[in-house]
């Protein structure tokens, strides 16, 4: 499933539980995925939004008195000492997201303990408050991770979900979070280097949605050093689409004037296919920075208006469907919208 659908399926699941506490009605979700695809970033994403609170627990890291707790004697018997970690509806709240991260690199010992937990929301004495939903991620076996098998009775606690990799939820992600609009040019540009994981290979640089993110920073830190700059981007990608992301920033001096289209100047589109995918991702950059100013209009027309002037005009429908996700209903009120999907009403039909 793509990344847009599962955080609406976990911003569900969250409300389900903060929406009818003391209800059998969340039911626990298991994100499966590889590495670097956003599992953990989704979750963030989803508490972030509903501003609520987010406790990560790295499972592989635990030991099984972790999570039980430690006894000790209190008069003639034996009671648990409740880990601080755990959802407490007085400290941290009663509503918020239990997000139990790397459970299949857990060993069996820890998701023994887990059991409990997930299914009947209590460990021992301690129960788990009714607003709190629980939320697992981890990757495959054929990972190349360090992956155990899921027991059936563990897996029979969850919903499963698998991460799809998506290049336009990607983008969206990117513009909102302010990545640099070269990098995401570029995998506009060259789409099957969002993920490329071999795990045969054993890979430690890989392209994928979280090492982009990465050479976005690289890029800033070392774009003023031309020695280390290529080396950077390889260290976060891996050395293949490390030296094709310098090569393509390397070749942007030859982009149009920007300024120039955003003012409603006539200015002459590139031949090439590459610096294509740059402009109109730079537009939709000038559009987002324009949105809610004064001139937010003029610019958003100019920008539809220039769409139009791509050879194909799948590049200018792109271009388009990134402004609209980004910038939201606004486009629907610039005049130069109506005028531009006229044009492109028979491709949008086809």
């Amino acid at each position: 499933m793509r990344p847009a659908q599962l955080i609406t399926v976990i911003e569900k699941e969250f409300l389900s539980a903060s929406e009818h506490e003391g209800l059998i009605y969340h039911t626990p979700v298991m994100l499966w995925g590889a590495p670097g695809v956003g599992k953990s970033q989704m979750v963030a994403q989803v508490a972030e939004r509903q501003n609520t609170h987010l406790i990560d627990i790295r499972l592989s890291q635990m030991e099984p008195s972790d999570l039980r707790g430690i006894p000790f004697k209190q008069g003639d018997s034996v009671e648990w000492a409740v880990p601080a970690m755990l959802p407490n509806a007085e400290r941290h709240g009663e509503n918020g997201i239990l997000f139990l991260d790397e459970i299949t690199s857990a060993p069996p010992s820890v998701s023994a303990a887990a059991y409990q937990l997930i299914l009947d929301r209590k460990l021992g004495e301690y129960e788990v408050p009714d607003g709190w939903a629980i939320i697992a991620a981890g990757n495959r076996q054929g990972d190349r991770g360090v992956t155990y098998s899921m027991p059936a009775p563990l897996a029979n606690r969850f919903s499963h979900y698998e991460v799809d990799i998506n290049l336009d939820d990607w983008v969206a992600w990117a513009y909102a979070n302010g990545v640099d609009e070269r990098v995401i040019a570029f995998l506009r540009f060259r789409q099957d280097l969002l993920f490329e994981f071999d795990a045969s290979q054993n890979p430690v640089a890989f392209p994928s949605p979280r090492s982009w993110e990465f050479a976005h920073r690289a890029l800033h830190k070392f774009e003023d050093h031309p020695e280390l700059f290529s080396g950077a981007l390889q260290a976060c990608v891996g050395k293949a689409a490390g030296i094709e992301l310098a090569a393509f920033i390397a070749s942007l001096d030859q982009m149009p004037d920007l300024d120039a289209i955003i003012n409603g100047e006539a200015v002459e589109t590139p031949k090439e296919i590459d610096l294509q995918y740059a402009v109109a991702t730079a537009l939709v950059g000038r559009a987002i920075r324009a949105k809610d100013t004064d001139d937010a209009m003029k610019v958003h027309g100019n920008i539809l208006n220039y769409a139009n002037s791509f050879p194909q005009r799948e590049m200018g429908v792109m271009m388009v469907s990134d402004m609209h996700r980004a910038i939201g209903q606004d486009i629907f009120a610039v005049p130069e919208f109506a005028s531009w999907a006229d044009k492109i009403a028979d491709l949008m039909l086809y």
